[in-house]
């Protein structure tokens, strides 16, 4: 289905790129890979992301990469390898210097995980690795918490984009911290915000839209479906959706009833006389 004309002019940037999609897709967990092409090109996203442990252990560039790299180029979009799984900063460091070199980009989510129940990053490994990829040439998207002194910092230390969760990594809740996740897009109003993980329906991602928030990061919620081709593309209608609602003006919530008809001093019949 090809962008409207007011979906095509609603763009966004990442380090000079130009975006039309605010629909980012993960490779993980698909029934096989023809399902992951498809879902991919239904999801017309412009931003793929990859693993690099993942595809280390399946095949490398002769495997799964080959299949991710094939699909990617179908739609023209673009690579964002991963640190998925990584515990340390020099974890990461190793692995984001392995993954430029095997996909030929400086973009790179980075990932470096604190707590193995909830798979929440770790503040200050993060921070300390993000300082150090930006002064190597990495454009680092860093997968965070919804901490506004944390994503400060990410951003003084030059990552030109955020991408707070909505909930642990594949738990489908939601957007469980709504306040948190709208004092981020109020307070740092010129950063590029995208909710990444806990998404596991259209209205969450259309939720995080409405926000203000400028793209949404999902996996599960389309591989792990019934249908993940159909279901990419109900989380893309729900991402245009709720951008949309986002430029219109959400109306603000009331704590009490305000009549949606006016009502006048003396009754009138509609097509007949008072």
């Amino acid at each position: 289905m090809p962008l409207s004309s007011s979906h095509a002019t609603d763009t966004w940037q990442v380090a000079g790129v130009e975006l039309s999609s605010r629909f980012l897709l993960g490779t993980a967990g698909y029934p096989s890979p023809q399902i992951l092409g498809e879902a991919i090109a239904t999801a017309e996203t412009q931003i793929v992301t990859v693993g690099l442990r993942r595809a280390l252990a399946v095949g490398g560039d002769n495997g799964f990469v080959a299949i991710v790299r094939a699909a990617v180029q179908r739609q023209g979009a673009r690579l964002l390898p991963n640190t998925a799984g990584c515990r340390s900063a020099r974890e990461a460091l190793q692995l984001a210097r392995m993954a430029r070199e095997l996909y030929d980009t400086p973009w790179l989510k980075l990932e470096v995980v604190g707590d193995e129940h909830t798979l929440q990053p770790d503040p200050f490994e993060l921070l300390q690795a993000a300082q150090q990829l930006v002064q190597e040439g990495f454009v680092v998207w860093p997968y965070c918490t919804d901490d506004l002194v944390l994503c400060r910092r990410l951003l003084d230390v030059g990552c030109p984009v955020l991408m707070p969760w909505g909930a642990p990594i594949g738990s489908g809740q939601g957007l469980l911290n709504p306040f948190a996740l709208r004092t981020l897009r109020e307070r740092l109003p010129d950063a590029t915000l995208i909710v990444d993980a806990g998404i596991g329906a259209p209205s969450h991602a259309a939720q995080a839209l409405e926000l203000g928030f400028d793209a949404v990061l999902l996996n599960s919620a389309v591989a792990q479906a019934r249908d993940p081709v159909r279901m990419a593309g109900a989380f893309r209608d729900a991402v245009r959706a709720g951008r949309a609602a986002w430029l219109a003006g959400v109306m603000a919530r009331q704590d009490f009833a305000v009549p949606s008809t006016p009502v006048g001093g003396e009754p009138l019949l509609i097509g007949g006389t008072p």
